[in-house]
Order: structure tokens, then sequence, then C-alpha cells
């Protein structure tokens, strides 16, 4: 119960502290159920590199640019994940010394981890809450802040 005695708490909380608990307290849920399926090496950042990767890869340019982190960060975020043999490095098909970063079988293996989890863990959330009205709103409200253009990426701020 809060201060006026109503008990909704979340009526005096900001929107925006709304939005960042309900990611924070979503994305840790996922991390943690995905670490127990096998995979405690890979960060939020990981999977954000895989989206990115998927298909026919990028350049560690490229990637830096999709996750708004500098080039040397993308580098070091390629380094670990060959390291782990999650992407390889291969000669980019217009030639020069530009290499292609692309995933492997075992990032591919877990994308699919990763998307079961995900929906098993929106299917628990639906029972609680009308996702499809949230995710409808959400991407409204998403919409409203970008100046009505598409979605834009996510980029890792934690």
């Amino acid at each position: 119960m809060n201060g006026n005695g109503n008990g909704n708490e979340e009526e005096g909380v900001e929107l925006s502290f709304l939005l960042g608990m309900g990611f924070q307290l979503m994305l840790g849920e996922f991390t943690r159920r995905v670490a127990a399926a096998g995979y405690e090496d890979l960060r939020p950042l990981h999977g954000m590199a895989f989206q990115v990767l998927k298909g026919p890869g990028a350049t560690a340019t490229e990637l830096a640019e999709r996750l708004g982190v500098t080039k040397q960060a993308a580098g070091q975020v390629v380094d670990e994940l060959e390291r782990r043999g999650y992407v390889r490095r291969e000669p980019h098909p217009e030639g020069g010394r530009r290499k292609l970063v692309v995933l492997t079988r075992a990032a591919y293996d877990h994308l699919a981890v990763a998307g079961r989890i995900l929906h098993e863990l929106e299917a628990e959330l639906g029972r609680a809450a009308d996702l499809r009205v949230l995710r409808g709103e959400l991407a409204r409200f998403v919409r409203a802040l970008n100046g009505d253009g598409p979605l834009p990426a996510l980029r890792p701020v934690w």
C-alpha cells in the first residue's frame, strides 16, 4: 500500500521507471533461464550481437553502428565470441581487408534455445496481463517517441 492508502503503489511511479523496471525484471529472468539452459557464458549484449549478425553476417564496423558502441568495443565482442566458438571471421565478399563476421552453428543453437525460453516467459506473463494489448500500446508509444518512424534498434545501455 502507498502513503495515500489506496493500494495502487504504481500510481505515483513515473512511466519511465515502470518501463525500466519491467525491462530489467524480464531481462533478468530471461538471462537466468538462458544460463540454466547451458549458456552461462553469454550476456544480453551477446544476444543483441547475434541478432545483428543473423543471416549474411556483418563487419565489426557495421556491428558497432547497429549496437551503438565504438568500433573497439565491437571488436572486443567479436574477439570474445570467436574464442567461445559462436562467430567466425570470413573474407568479405567484396574483397579488400575487411572481414565478415558470421554466426556459427553454436550461435544458431543458442538462438533457438533463447527463442524458446522467450516464448515460454511471454506465455507465463500472458497469464497475468493481456500482452497483445500491451505490445500494441508499447509499439504505438515507441513510434510516437521516434517521430512515428519505424521501430528503432535496441541498443545496449546497461
